[in-house]
């Protein structure tokens, strides 16, 4: 983009977010969000075409905007949603363009719609739609509250509002707004069923709570007998009669290939093992990798084995000299998120020493029931597995360092100054992740390209800039971070002059994005540049993503 329009349309960002909000330090924060969103020139660029083809055909402002508005709609895939004003269809401008994409330029569209005509209600309501998309909650939710204050009467925001707070668990908040919803428009049955299930969940989760002191102290593992579990004469899959072995690992990978279940005595077997391992680790674990010797780290999973098994084909299957380290979000979304975690658990306890685990945001108890792990989990063994799953997520470490030099976390860097690992360390890991503080940042921060702080577009954590990195390198002594948690067009992506890393390592996310997936390796003696390895995704059973989600995921809409 020439500079005399990235100039232009920056002007037109702020006089945006001063429409958006009154607040300085948000207006400034958004605004440079949007600044970032101006950069990607592959986004800009075909938004900017588009708004030239509509200004030629445009008599004002408002009919510019409202031309531009029908543009931003054909950038959803074709879909029907049941709301409270009906029944709308988004149509794909191109089955070539992917997800990843249209969202971001629907969101530019109505970006620019604001600029020009900052009155309307529903812009701030289509582009809360589009923010919600891309899971970018905490967007969803002021964009939504932006269009309540315009329009009081907007029965749609209330919807978006409610729908942004369902997937940052503020359940009773969401239930307030599904309420309102319900009360003005009475006939709408979509509005009713979803406070009735929001109800529920709100319901469900104070009982949970109300009995939680009485079992603070049992463990769901003290309550599993090994002896009671007969293996059958009828199942002919990998059996753990010893301990795991090299065998026994490629066995498994290969049933679950062939989608066969590991036998559930089996199952229990590893998860009780893996559980009392990660119980005895710090929630900061340090590696050491020698001079020569290589070192690879990979990002987000999601429950994706057949991409996970593609990994171990490029890049050779984990070993005393072929070290892995997984940086969280094993689980969720995928649709074989068990056998990717029997998986990853198992070279867990063959290779202690050689094989790392960091927990993800996704290895949290709301997470899994919303986005499919304790669906599956329940549809291929039991609840009591699923809770024992919960159990043992508990004791993941938190991050890992390198060499002393590399520090790898899932989310990011920390809302406060000062943080030092000895602090992290410390860091009492044994529960559900905290709405704030430092486990919270580790699994939810995002970096951002301008200096200083913002608030975290998804609603939690928050948004760390080259000058928040640098400092906590040099405070630590450390070189460079590497983190995982959003999806890059190719798998990875480089933030403040290469001191940090972004990893991603689940190709065409969720079945729709089309991404690539990547992973870094390093050597004891070269630590800098990480060499990144990019790879497509590869073909799996046809079990969609998402198959096992929570009624809850039908919410955020």
């Amino acid at each position: 983009m020439e500079n005399s329009a990235r100039q232009d349309a920056m002007g037109e960002v702020l006089e945006a977010v001063e429409s958006v909000t009154s607040s300085r330090e948000f207006q400034d924060s958004m605004a440079k969000i949007i600044e970032e969103r101006i950069n990607n020139n592959h986004t800009a660029s075909k938004a900017y075409r588009i708004i030239e083809e509509c200004s030629l055909a445009a008599n004002g402002e408002k009919e510019l905007a409202a031309l531009i508005k029908e543009k931003a709609n054909e950038f959803f895939k074709v879909c029907q949603m049941e709301d409270v004003l009906g029944n709308e269809r988004f149509n794909s401008v191109s089955l070539t363009t992917p997800t990843f994409d249209q969202y971001d330029i629907a969101a530019e569209l109505y970006t620019k719609c604001i600029l020009l005509d900052s009155s309307l209600a529903l812009y701030y309501g289509n582009r809360s739609f589009a923010y919600l998309k891309k899971e970018l909650y905490g967007l969803a939710l002021s964009d939504a509250n932006k269009a309540i204050e315009l329009d009081p009467t907007y029965v749609k925001a209330y919807y978006r509002r409610a729908s942004a707070n369902m997937a940052l668990s503020k359940f009773n908040l969401a239930l307030a707004d599904y309420d309102r919803v319900r009360k003005m428009s009475p006939t709408n049955k979509d509005a009713q069923n979803k406070y009735q299930e929001c109800n529920k969940i709100v319901k469900r989760l104070a009982f949970e709570k109300a009995i939680s002191s009485d079992h603070s102290t049992t463990s769901v593992a003290d309550s599993i007998k090994l002896d009671d579990y007969v293996v059958e004469t009828t199942y002919f899959g990998p059996r753990l009669d010893g301990e795991i072995n090299m065998e026994f690992m490629e066995k498994l990978i290969q049933a679950f290939k062939d989608q066969q279940k590991l036998h559930i005595k089996y199952a229990y077997k590893i998860l009780l093992l893996v559980r009392e391992y990660l119980i005895k680790l710090p929630s900061l674990v340090d590696i050491k990798v020698p001079p020569k010797h290589k070192f690879t780290i990979c990002g987000d999973i999601h429950g994706q084995f057949y991409d996970l098994c593609n990994i171990f084909e490029i890049n050779g299957l984990p070993s005393e000299q072929n070290p892995y380290l997984f940086n969280g979000d094993f689980v969720d979304r995928g649709s074989f998120s068990v056998e990717a975690i029997f998986t990853l658990f198992g070279f867990k306890l063959l290779l202690p020493n050689h094989f790392y685990m960091s927990r993800g945001n996704h290895e949290s108890d709301v997470m899994n029931k919303m986005y499919g792990f304790e669906g599956e989990v329940k549809s291929k063994y039991n609840i009591k597995m699923a809770e024992l799953f919960t159990e043992i997520f508990n004791y993941l470490p938190l991050c890992h360092v390198i060499n002393e030099r590399i520090f790898v976390c899932h989310g990011g860097l920390f809302q406060e100054d000062g943080v030092t690992l000895d602090r992290i360390r410390k860091v009492n890991r044994n529960r559900q992740p905290p709405d704030e503080g430092i486990m919270c940042d580790l699994l939810w921060s995002d970096p951002q390209e301008f200096s200083g702080r913002s608030p975290s577009k998804r609603g939690v954590g928050t948004q760390f800039g080259p000058d928040i990195t640098q400092k906590f390198l040099k405070e630590n002594g450390l070189l460079y971070v590497i983190r995982s948690h959003e999806v890059k067009p190719e798998g990875y992506e480089s933030h403040h002059g290469g001191k940090c890393w972004t990893i991603f390592s689940a190709p065409n996310y969720c079945d729709t994005i089309g991404n690539k997936g990547a992973f870094i390796t390093i050597t004891g003696d070269k630590l800098f540049p990480p060499k990144l390895v990019s790879f497509e995704a590869v073909p799996h059973p046809k079990v969609r993503a998402m198959a096992y989600a929570s009624s809850m995921f039908s919410f955020i809409s």
